[in-house]
């Protein structure tokens, strides 16, 4: 199964567009290799670099496992999202601090359907998923936020 995206390359960098201090919007992400046995997909992105807890950028589950494309700024059709660390249920853009940070994309085929409430977190959705994993495709992006002289 793969991973990628139009917008930026593999441990590339992501475009401002995409971060909180840009226009906030997700990034297309292009998905292939699918197992013809997967009932569902499941996506985290976050960052590795902080702690567990506060490093939630987008959840999304129950992404068919038809799905080829999510587009930009778009949640699948019958997806499901989660809490991210601001405590919203929507896409967060990289919001750094003042050094690089690396952002990870990380899609899991699922053998079933996941029985998650909207706003679930990160710990809930990996304890629905544990036990479930087919096969899993990571991307990964780095992102600097730019802080001006004072």
């Amino acid at each position: 199964m793969q991973l990628t995206s139009k917008d930026f390359h593999d441990h590339g960098d992501i475009p401002q567009k995409y971060a909180y201090d840009g226009d906030n919007i997700n990034p297309s992400l292009e998905i292939s290799g699918v197992p013809k046995n997967a009932q569902s997909l499941a996506l985290i992105m976050d960052d590795p670099s902080l702690t567990e807890e506060n490093c939630v950028s987008w959840l999304l589950w129950n992404i068919s496992p038809d799905t080829k494309v999510i587009e930009k700024n778009t949640v699948p059709k019958g997806a499901v999202q989660g809490m991210n660390c601001q405590g919203k249920i929507e896409y967060l853009g990289p919001a750094p601090t003042p050094q690089k940070h690396i952002y990870r994309l990380r899609l899991y085929a699922l053998d079933t359907i996941l029985d998650l409430r909207t706003g679930a977190t990160k710990n809930e959705l990996k304890r629905a998923t544990a036990g479930h994993i087919i096969e899993k495709a990571v991307l990964a992006g780095f992102y600097e936020k730019y802080y001006p002289d004072p």
